[in-house]
């Protein structure tokens, strides 16, 4: 599977060059959506990756550097869609499965979307619960939930989430936003890759958290960066890789890699 990053920075004000939260994962041809921060339609057209062949979307959690695209995302979608002069269309007879932990979200964003133009093709929206929620061309995707936005009342769900890609034999943890890194632990297993948030963590401590050789990755992967990190990237990395070794990068808008 191929990762595209089309936003790397977490939710402060507009950075030089970043966007917020946001990458794609091209599995088989189709595309996986994790989080859909500002202009990630934009960013993906304009890096040649195709909208039409979108088969599902994942939110962490409902803030809004990480769900602030969505409803350009669906709407520019919809337009490619429309204006395709394959018969039938792309999308006309697939399902885009978005999931959604705040459904009252997923309403604001539907009515957005509906209120100047019909999406043309179906669209099921659902919150993620702990487990295996999703599965297609084996391409696999597990959810646990965080304690990002704290323990929900009783009898409510969870609201932010974790999440696990598994294909081909490989697997990519994305922590999403995390009150601690070890809110992912049930997802690790000696990963490939582990996507971990330092908007709200310093990287001494997932590099040290992640040491442990019951969860240690393949390679570590710095996303949704914060103020900290972005004033000092250079010696953040630097520290990183002291730590953790050379298999640490920051990820970059526009950066894919193969898992």
């Amino acid at each position: 599977m191929k990762i595209t990053f089309l936003g790397t920075c977490g939710g402060t004000e507009p950075m030089p060059g970043r966007r917020h939260s946001s990458f794609v994962v091209d599995h088989g041809g189709a595309l996986y959506w994790f989080d859909t921060g500002e202009g990630c339609s934009y960013t993906a057209h304009l890096l040649g990756l195709d909208l039409l062949a979108t088969r599902a979307i994942f939110i962490t959690h409902r803030h809004l550097d990480h769900v602030g695209g969505l409803p350009n995302l669906l709407w520019t979608i919809r337009k490619l869609n429309t204006f395709s002069e394959l018969d039938p269309r792309p999308l006309d007879d697939k399902t885009v499965k978005v999931f959604m932990p705040d459904m009252s979200i997923w309403d604001g964003v539907w009515n957005i979307v509906q209120k100047y133009q019909d999406i043309t093709f179906p669209i099921e929206a659902a919150p993620p619960t702990d487990g295996l929620v999703f599965e297609r061309d084996g391409l696999r995707v597990v959810a646990a939930h965080n304690n990002h936005l704290g323990k929900p009342a009783t009898g409510e769900p969870w609201e932010s989430f974790s999440y696990r890609i598994e294909a081909d034999g490989k697997s990519v943890v994305y922590s999403g936003d995390i009150a601690a890194p070890s809110d992912v632990e049930s997802l690790l297993d000696n990963d490939d890759l582990v996507l971990m948030e330092t908007g709200h963590h310093t990287v001494e401590d997932v590099c040290t958290y992640l040491l442990d050789p019951s969860r240690a990755p393949d390679r570590l992967g710095f996303v949704h960066h914060g103020r900290a990190i972005l004033a000092d990237a250079n010696g953040e990395l630097r520290k990183a890789r002291s730590i953790f070794g050379d298999s640490v990068f920051l990820a970059e808008d526009g950066m894919s890699l193969e898992v």
